[in-house]
């Protein structure tokens, strides 16, 4: 919520509007006083990294009442504040657009009672509405994901696998209950993210003999090899008949009826501490401008508006349709229309719920065909997670799974092995990559590649990995020609932390990555509040994909981040100096500046570091810092996880049924360009592209998308570190000049 608070105001200032704060919520706005304040730039400095919310929230029966909402419009018309930024759920925002619907009213009663003038009344005539969702259980419709979802997420997911290392040791099954009172979306993601064998969520009870069902899912689970059990429950959990089901019923049920030993932990508030991930600063940032884009642009008659997230764009959405929605999910879930409260949930809270029902389900049909999969290129967090799901999917489906080891030159050397269920079992929490990978291609070895695909009798291959794996596929599919062998579908997984991959928004492993460099810096920029004047140089991943450097330095804050897709020059790395000089003399004290590792073949980390120690010095000095591979490695995300899981078996899925279309005269022929694809994240759809309908969206000297989408979030990183002339739209700021904008949370219960 912070970096939400701190783009509002930044942009605010930025188009030359005056912004305050309202502290403690709508009790301040009733209260008013000291509890409104005006905001700076510097005020909002080093916020990005706290949780929590730095300028307060508490309920308020008061503003409930029109006594209460009177105060509040009063305190407002007399600072001349005519928009109002709210951050908070659905009822914090129904409450602010009541407030809005009845402002007029409101106006004529003050006049009535004395309290403000007609001249105050006209200067304030109506009140302009924009919010942002700040909500831990991702309950409020219209949006993929509301601010602080992300990082309760990391929370659980982090006393997860501390509790499955003890679990595992003492062959233990252990229930965990996450928040969610009404929606299930916490506990769904969760034991997606770590292959959890139940989970209970209000909006889908289970059948009403699921005490028998569940019971012979830990026993099956039990009997496969695994020495542990994990069940996930929503706080929210109830059954067919709206009846609570229990932590505690549950482990009563398991010990006294298995015997199993079982303990169950509650997780409470720990989900709303902690430090923001690298999604929720980016979330709250890009929310955060287009916020004020939208209070720049109402009008009188425009209606109260949402800022969501759909896919990878930032969008408003009418306020009360958004709510509306919201509410009749509690509805269908009162009525028993339980299949209707999981659609109304959205696309995302469907597919999650798809792919956990069948991974969760397993009754295997009769099945000749056999999957291969192998990992290509550099490992990266969450490829194991993607791995274990397309095994235990083909399982499911009755093919027979193929571990295919280090890579293409596996698959040349006949490194090739069935993969059992058990066998991929706790993977998903597991970082790099279990089955070995390299980053050599098909190309030198494809005979000797397809004899083997003969030998092993592979009837589909799935590759998982970075822009090798996309390069490889190519090769694979233009040897068809010569080689009979290689007319087998196939799919590519993009899998990378560099997110260069043609065909996805998104790759497996760059959030993990993004975070742990946005930890670094973090830690980095902590370091420099205590010395003061230090500018830290650092050097990301990515190739010639700027990706994690521009994300890292919206999620970070930084002063500047070089790219190779925006070229830069000596005469943009002076205007770079020239500001941090200005910089020094303000209370923030301390620069932060990113370097993709091949931005600029000549403008080296060294050279910029050279450069800025000598332009600096009297002023502030220099040091350097490259990360290396430690974006690389590590624990993978939630993201990751169940990214990695859901791409898993939506491949299976897709080969299964592209199989039965190929399958003619006792064998499998494929050679259409629609039989191997990349599939990938566009938008809010997971879709299946021909590799070679990629080609032309590919710069394969600097092995990268011709179009990458984040490239517009550029202009927000430099606005949010003080840089003047960004383009920007900013048609409606004439009209601003004495405008207000208002910042307040108003929670009933405090997100990240």
């Amino acid at each position: 919520m912070n970096a939400a608070v701190r783009a509002t105001v930044r942009v605010g200032i930025y188009t030359g509007a005056k912004v305050y704060f309202v502290h403690e919520g709508y009790q301040g706005l009733v209260d008013g006083g000291d509890n409104i304040k005006p905001a700076t730039w510097e005020s909002v400095s080093m916020m990005l990294q706290l949780g929590g919310t730095v300028i307060g929230s508490a309920r308020c029966m008061d503003f409930k009442e029109k006594w209460g909402r009177l105060k509040a419009a009063c305190n407002l018309v007399k600072l001349g504040i005519t928009n109002l930024c709210v951050i908070g759920g659905d009822g914090s925002l129904t409450g602010a657009n009541q407030f809005r619907t009845e402002w007029s009213e409101l106006l004529a009663d003050l006049i009535k009672q004395g309290k403000i003038t007609a001249e105050e009344a006209k200067r304030s005539s109506h009140l302009n509405i924009v919010g942002m969702v700040g909500s831990i259980d991702n309950d409020f419709c219209g949006t993929d994901m509301t601010i602080g979802t992300d990082s309760a997420l990391h929370r659980i997911i982090e006393v997860v696998d501390a509790i499955t290392t003890t679990a595992q040791s003492h062959q233990r099954t252990f229930i965990l209950e996450v928040m969610g009172r009404h929606c299930g979306y916490l506990a769904l993601v969760t034991a997606l993210a770590c292959g959890a064998d139940w989970v209970f969520i209000p909006e889908m009870p289970p059948e009403d003999n699921w005490e028998e069902h569940l019971c012979k899912r830990l026993i099956a689970q039990r009997e496969r090899g695994s020495r542990l059990n994990v069940i996930i429950m929503a706080e929210g959990a109830q059954d067919r008949k709206q009846k609570p089901i229990t932590c505690d019923q549950v482990k009563n049920l398991v010990s006294k009826k298995l015997g199993f030993d079982t303990r169950s932990t509650i997780l409470g508030h720990v989900q709303r501490g902690g430090t923001p991930s690298a999604f929720d600063r980016i979330l709250g940032s890009r929310m955060g401008v287009e916020a004020v884009m939208a209070l720049l642009e109402a009008t009188p008659e425009t209606p109260a508006c949402v800022v969501s997230l759909s896919g990878n764009m930032a969008i408003r959405l009418p306020l009360m349709e958004c709510v509306q929605v919201t509410k009749d999910v509690t509805v269908a879930m009162a009525e028993g229309r339980f299949e209707d409260a999981v659609n109304l949930r959205g696309k995302s809270f469907q597919n999650n719920w798809n792919t956990y029902k069948m991974l969760a389900h397993v009754n295997p049909p009769e099945s000749n065909i056999n999957i291969a999969i192998v990992n290509v290129g550099a490992p990266c967090a969450g490829m194991n997670a993607a791995v274990r799901s397309a095994v235990r999917a083909g399982l499911i489906q009755g093919h027979q799974m193929l571990a295919i080891h280090d890579g293409f030159d596996g698959l040349a050397n006949g490194q090739i092995e069935p993969i059992t269920w058990a066998q991929v079992g706790g993977w998903t929490g597991k970082g790099g990559s279990n089955l070995g990978t390299k980053r050599n291609l098909p190309g030198k070895n494809i005979e000797q590649i397809s004899l083997n695909i003969a030998k092993f009798n592979i009837h589909s291959l799935i590759i998982i990995g970075g822009f090798e794996a996309y390069l490889g596929g190519l090769e694979l599919v233009t040897a068809r020609e010569k080689y009979e062998e290689l007319c087998i579908p196939m799919v590519v997984i993009p899998a990378t932390v560099s997110n260069n991959v043609p065909g996805s928004d998104f790759s497996i492993g760059a959030d993990t990555a993004l975070n742990t460099i946005t930890t670094t810096c973090d830690r980095i920029k902590q370091s420099a509040a205590g010395t003061k004047r230090r500018v830290f140089i650092i050097e990301t991943m990515g190739g010639y994909c700027g990706y994690l450097a521009t994300m890292a330095g919206l999620s970070s804050g930084a002063d500047a981040a070089y790219i190779y897709e925006e070229p830069f020059h000596i005469h943009d790395l002076e205007l770079n100096v020239v500001h941090l000089i200005e910089k020094m003399k303000t209370s923030v004290k301390r620069g932060l500046i990113l370097r993709n590792s091949n931005a600029n073949d000549n403008y080296t980390t060294q050279f910029l570091y050279n450069l800025y120690s000598e332009e600096g010095k009297g002023t502030f000095d220099c040091r350097m810092n490259i990360l290396g591979h430690m974006q690389q490695g590590g624990t993978p995300t939630p993201f990751d996880r169940n990214f990695g899981t859901k791409m898993g078996a939506k491949s299976v899925m897709w080969l299964t049924d592209k199989l039965k279309e190929c399958y003619r005269h006792g064998r499998i022929f494929a050679n259409t360009p629609d039989s191997a694809c990349v599939l990938g994240m566009k938008r809010r759809s997971l879709i299946f592209q021909p590799l070679a309908s990629l080609k032309e969206d590919t710069d394969f000297e600097h092995r990268i998308p011709k179009t990458e989408w984040w490239l517009k979030l550029r202009p927000i990183l430099k606005i949010l570190a003080r840089y003047e002339a960004v383009e920007i739209d900013t048609s409606e700021v004439a009209a601003m000049e004495n405008t207000r904008i208002i910042v307040i949370l108003c929670l009933i219960s405090q997100t990240m």
